[in-house]
């Protein structure tokens, strides 16, 4: 039977002109140093794909950020991680920008936003003005570049969205000076067995190639033979460069043709934040988990619906079995289409009689991807909703007497290899509870480096349950301590008359800080909370506080298990 008749094929999403920016000139460029970029759209990122780009600028905060194009402000964000301090424009085209990790508003706004944190007596806030409250032309000073939030750098994150759905467009399909003719690079191949059947040269595991060539043009080494018995997918290893920048980012599109068909094409033109964590089947999350090394998988998982995928022929898992050689070519681009081409030949063979080795699968516990699953022994449950996970799953669970500081068994809940799309609500039974402490107990993961990952969880039926995303090794933990409060520079009776501000470091040793009340002179104070360095900043404001006088400050701290501490003292400024 001729091959397009022995396939499913699938038309998961055709690009129409709509998608396509009619106008690719209709922003300038957000910054006015020029543009060298740090990472791309669609980057491949822990749990979810980059949604715009990252602009450099120059290693230092303060950059004049400027509007791309006429609009208003419809959204201001401050929180302690994401995207910091963010303000999101509209636009008259359909499009909406965003811009993160800002160090601060032009005074306008920073003065409108500051009265709303007052008046709210919150730092985190999400404003959405009246849209004729900020409107700005083309060029126009809207905020100053930073690195707030969950930056690990001074940089602009720069995003493009549809206004009426929210999601982001690759801001690289506009015109507004970004250059690029370097051609993407491949680095490696995988090749998967897509059932126990499968033989890659035989044997029925992963194969992993690193490949050879350049400026182009790549190949499997002439050593590197590669048989096929049964259904197999492909993987790729790759990177792409941009000018006037050494980061490596994502490639923009990939595609796979067998003998000259093509069976997979993935294009990275938009998504929506719903669908980013995807990215967990688009992956091989097992190899990331293990490496932290990114192989994107050229072939779909069962329930991988990540929307990006073009054109689709049998998921991309093509059969070897007819004895012929199949010629291979994936392509890559970026998005100013500079192309790099892998071509090898494959030997396909005919099924052998050889046994495979059992892989002793038959003592887990079988649960298809397409409804919801549970499980339960002894003191732990286990539900798995429809749709969390990507392929069927041989389910594997044993426990461990509790060691010192746990209050249940040591729970293996699978392995942290097998990714989720959806949390799934795990319930563990505490073997004991200290006295008056169970508000205290939470459900804990243990990291392989014996690190602890808090989950909460709340106490219902005498267990304890959360929502959790993750498979690995769970126990009931406690967390009786308070959090620390840190004042350097600051004591009772201090002299801060030539000082700024104030910084003050807030740290917890297990559940997290789940909020912070400061008062100055007994009302609320505004500290910014900057928490990838656990850093509380309060800066002298004369039209809040008199100056050359003596204040209070009392700062009260709670953590996620209603652990308090609390801080006070007199200060001169």
């Amino acid at each position: 039977m001729p091959f397009i008749k022995s396939v499913f094929l699938i038309c998961l999403y055709f690009l129409s002109s709509s998608d396509i920016p009619k106008d690719k000139k209709i922003f300038i460029s957000p910054v006015r140093i020029p543009l060298a970029l740090s990472a791309n759209f669609g980057e491949l990122r822990a749990d979810h794909f980059h949604s715009g780009i990252d602009i450099k600028t120059q290693g230092v905060t303060g950059k004049e950020i400027i509007a791309p194009a006429d609009g208003y402000v419809y959204r201001i964000s401050i929180t302690p991680g994401g995207f910091g301090n963010a303000i999101y424009l509209r636009h008259s085209s359909g499009y909406s920008t965003v811009f993160g990790h800002l160090d601060r508003f032009i005074p306008e706004i920073e003065k409108f936003v500051t009265d709303y944190q007052y008046e709210r007596k919150s730092f985190t806030v999400s404003i959405f003005p009246e849209s004729s409250k900020f409107v700005f032309k083309q060029g126009d000073v809207i905020a100053y570049s930073g690195n707030t939030g969950g930056s690990s750098g001074p940089h602009l994150h720069y995003e493009v969205r549809k206004s009426d759905s929210e999601k982001p467009v690759n801001p690289l399909l506009f015109d507004f000076g970004t250059g690029d003719n370097i051609e993407p690079v491949f680095e490696k191949l995988a090749i998967y067995p897509i059932d126990k059947k499968t033989l890659i040269n035989g044997r029925n595991e992963v194969k992993k190639i690193d490949l050879s060539g350049g400026h182009g043009n790549y190949y499997i080494p002439v050593e590197n033979e590669i048989i096929i018995s049964g259904a197999a997918g492909f993987g790729i290893k790759t990177y792409d460069l941009l000018n006037d920048s050494y980061n490596k980012c994502a490639v923009y599109s990939v595609e796979l043709k067998i003998d000259s068909s093509v069976i997979y094409r993935n294009v990275m033109d938009e998504f929506s934040f719903a669908e980013s964590r995807y990215i967990n089947s688009h992956i091989d999350y097992e190899t990331y988990m293990k490496d932290r090394v990114y192989f994107e998988r050229v072939y779909l998982l069962p329930d991988n619906r990540l929307s990006t995928y073009e054109y689709i022929v049998n998921r991309g898992i093509y059969n070897f079995s007819d004895n012929k050689i199949h010629h291979v070519v994936i392509e890559i681009r970026d998005v100013h289409n500079n192309l790099s081409v892998l071509s090898f030949p494959v030997k396909s063979e005919s099924h052998s009689e050889m046994a495979i080795p059992d892989t002793g699968k038959s003592d887990l516990i079988l649960m298809p991807y397409n409804r919801a699953n549970r499980f339960r022994a002894g003191n732990i449950a286990v539900s798995i909703p429809a749709g969390a996970l990507y392929d069927t799953l041989f389910f594997s669970y044993k426990k461990e007497a509790p060691a010192p500081g746990m209050y249940s068994e040591l729970h293996h809940v699978h392995n942290k290899f097998t990714p989720l799309q959806r949390s799934y609500t795990l319930s563990i039974k505490p073997v004991s509870i200290p006295a008056g402490k169970q508000s205290k107990m939470l459900i804990i993961m243990l990291r392989d480096d014996g690190a602890k990952v808090p989950l909460s969880g709340k106490m219902s039926e005498g267990f304890i349950n959360a929502e959790i995303s993750s498979f690995g090794k769970l126990y009931i933990g406690i967390d009786t301590v308070a959090p620390v409060i840190t004042a350097n520079g600051l004591y009772p009776g201090a002299d801060l008359t030539s000082k700024k501000e104030i910084r003050v470091r807030i740290t917890d040793n297990l559940s997290g800080i789940k909020s912070y009340e400061p008062l100055v002179d007994g009302k609320w104070a505004l500290f910014k909370y900057d928490l990838k360095n656990n850093l509380l900043t309060y800066t002298f404001d004369p039209e809040r506080i008199t100056k050359g006088s003596t204040h209070s400050l009392s700062l009260k701290v709670t953590d996620n298990r209603d652990n308090v501490s609390t801080y006070t003292c007199n200060f001169k400024w």
